[in-house]
C-alpha cells in the first residue's frame, strides 16, 4: 500500500470515529475538556505546593502533614461522594466541588505571592481541598453513563482517560516552568483558572436527570449483572448489592491486593531503583514512559468494545503487566527497564478501561455512584498502606527484589480471581441470567 493511501486510510478512519463515536456527543466533548483543562491544572498545584512550603522554611515535616490533610478527607469522602452522586446527580457534584476548589486554589494564589506567607493556613486548605476531591471522583465515573450509550461507553471512557493522562504529562512540565520563572503563585493561579473552566464546561452539559433502568438505552447485560427486575426492585443500599454479590466482593478484592502492590512498586520502589543505578534524568524517562504506556493502553481500549470475554482479556492485560514488573530491574539497564515499564502501562490502561466500563454497565443506576465509590475506595484507601510497606522492604531488601515480589503478588491475585466462574465471565452477553442467579447461591 502507498503512503498516500495509507494516509487517505488513516484519515478516513479518523473522520469515521468522529462521526460515529463518543467524540461526536457536545456533552462528551466538554467533559473531556474539562477533565483536561483541571488535570493540568492539577499538576501545576502537585509542583507548587511543595516548593512554596520548601522556600518559605517550611520543611519537610510540614509538607508532610500538608499532604496528610489533603490525603485523609479525601479518602473519608470519597463513599460521601459516590451517595451524593446517586441522590443529586454526578454533574452536580462535580460542579460544586470545582467552584469550591477553584475559590481555595485562588486564595493559595493570593497567599503565595505575599513576602511570608502564613503557612498555618495551608493545612486548612489542603484538607478542604482534598474532601472536595473525594466528593469529586466517584462523581466523575458516574457521569460517563448519563451522557454516552452504552455502545460508546468503552470508548468514552478510553478517550477521557487518555485526554487526563495527556494532561497529566503536560501539567508538570507547564507547573514547572511557572514555578521556576515566576514561583508557585502563578502555578496556583493556573490552577484555579483550570477548576474555573471545567466548570464553566459542567455547566454547559446538558444531562435532565440520572436515568433509571427503565429508560437507559438497552444493552447486552453482562454476566453477573443483575436482571432488569432485579435492577428495578433494587434497595437503596449498596450493601444490598454488595453482600450477595460474589463478583463485587472478587471485584474488590483484586483491586485492593493490585493498587498495595503497584502503589509501592511505582511510588516507592521505581525511584529507589532510579536513584542508584539510571539518575534523575533515568527517573524521568521511565515515568514518560508509563504515561505513555498508558495512553497506548487506553486508546487500544477504544477500539476494544466488542471483545467476546472482555473481563478474561483484561485479566490476561494484567497477567502481562505483572510479569513486566517482575523484570523491571533485570532487563539490562535503564532501556530494559523503560521498556517493562512501558508494557505495564499498555496493560494497565488497557485492562483498567475494560473493567471500569464493565462495572458501569453492570451496576444499577441508582447505586452507580456507591459502586464507584467503593472501587475508588479501594484503590486510594490502599495508598498508604501500600507506601509505609513498601518503603520498609525496601530499606531492607533493596529495590531490585521487591519488584518481582509485586509482579507475583499482583499475578496470584489474577489467576484466583480467574478461578470464579462469575468473574471469568464478567461481560459476556450470554451468561447474563446464569451469572445472576449464581450470585444469589
Amino acid at each position: 500500500m502507498s503512503s498516500e493511501a495509507a494516509n487517505a486510510g488513516g484519515a478516513w478512519r479518523l473522520r469515521a470515529a468522529w462521526r460515529g463515536g463518543p467524540l461526536v456527543n457536545r456533552n462528551f466533548r466538554l467533559l473531556s475538556v474539562g477533565q483536561f483543562t483541571s488535570t493540568v491544572g492539577d499538576f501545576c498545584y502537585a509542583i507548587a505546593l511543595p516548593w512554596l512550603i520548601l522556600s518559605t522554611h517550611g520543611g519537610p515535616v510540614l509538607l508532610g502533614a500538608v499532604l496528610a490533610c489533603y490525603g485523609v478527607p479525601r479518602t473519608v469522602l470519597i463513599p460521601v461522594g459516590g451517595i451524593l452522586a446517586d441522590k443529586i446527580g454526578p454533574r452536580t457534584v462535580m460542579l460544586a466541588a470545582d467552584v469550591s476548589r477553584c475559590v481555595l486554589v485562588a486564595l493559595l494564589a493570593v497567599l503565595a505571592t505575599r513576602s511570608s506567607a502564613p503557612l498555618v493556613m495551608l493545612g486548612p486548605i489542603a484538607a478542604l481541598l482534598g474532601a472536595g476531591e473525594g466528593v469529586f471522583l466517584p462523581a466523575s465515573f458516574t457521569i460517563m453513563p448519563t451522557i454516552l450509550d452504552p455502545d460508546k461507553l468503552q470508548a468514552g471512557n478510553a478517550l477521557s482517560s487518555a485526554m487526563i493522562q495527556i494532561g497529566s504529562l503536560a501539567g508538570p512540565v507547564l507547573g514547572g516552568i511557572l514555578v521556576t520563572t515566576a514561583g508557585p503563585g502563578p502555578a496556583f493561579a493556573v490552577d484555579a483558572a483550570s477548576f474555573a473552566l471545567s466548570a464553566l464546561a459542567l455547566t454547559l452539559i446538558r444531562v435532565p436527570r440520572l436515568p433509571t433502568p427503565s429508560d437507559r438505552p438497552a444493552a447486552p447485560s453482562p454476566a453477573g449483572a443483575p436482571t432488569d427486575s432485579a435492577r428495578q426492585q433494587a434497595a437503596p443500599s449498596i450493601w444490598s448489592l454488595l453482600r450477595p454479590s460474589r463478583l463485587l466482593k472478587v471485584i474488590i478484592g483484586v483491586c485492593i491486593a493490585a493498587n498495595l502492590t503497584s502503589g509501592g512498586t511505582f511510588e516507592v520502589a521505581l525511584p529507589a531503583l532510579a536513584h542508584a543505578k539510571f539518575g534523575a534524568a533515568g527517573y524521568g524517562a521511565l515515568i514518560a514512559c508509563m504515561g505513555a504506556g498508558s495512553v497506548i493502553g487506553t486508546l487500544a481500549a477504544a477500539r476494544g468494545s466488542k471483545l467476546r470475554r472482555p473481563a478474561f482479556v483484561a485479566c490476561s492485560a494484567f497477567l502481562v503487566e505483572a510479569a513486566a514488573t517482575c523484570l523491571v530491574p533485570f532487563l539490562g539497564g535503564l532501556a530494559g527497564a523503560a521498556a517493562a515499564v512501558l508494557v505495564f502501562g499498555i496493560c494497565n490502561g488497557f485492562g483498567n478501561i475494560v473493567m471500569i466500563t464493565l462495572l458501569q454497565q453492570w451496576a444499577p443506576s441508582q447505586l452507580l455512584g456507591r459502586v464507584m465509590s467503593l472501587v475508588m475506595l479501594a484503590s486510594v484507601g490502599s495508598f498508604p498502606a501500600s507506601v509505609a510497606v513498601s518503603g520498609i522492604l525496601v530499606r531492607h531488601l533493596g529495590p531490585s527484589p521487591f519488584f518481582p515480589v509485586a509482579g507475583i503478588v499482583l499475578a496470584i491475585s489474577i489467576l484466583g480471581a480467574l478461578t470464579q466462574r462469575q468473574f471469568r465471565e464478567f461481560g459476556t452477553p450470554a451468561a447474563g441470567e446464569s451469572g445472576s442467579s449464581a450470585e444469589a447461591g
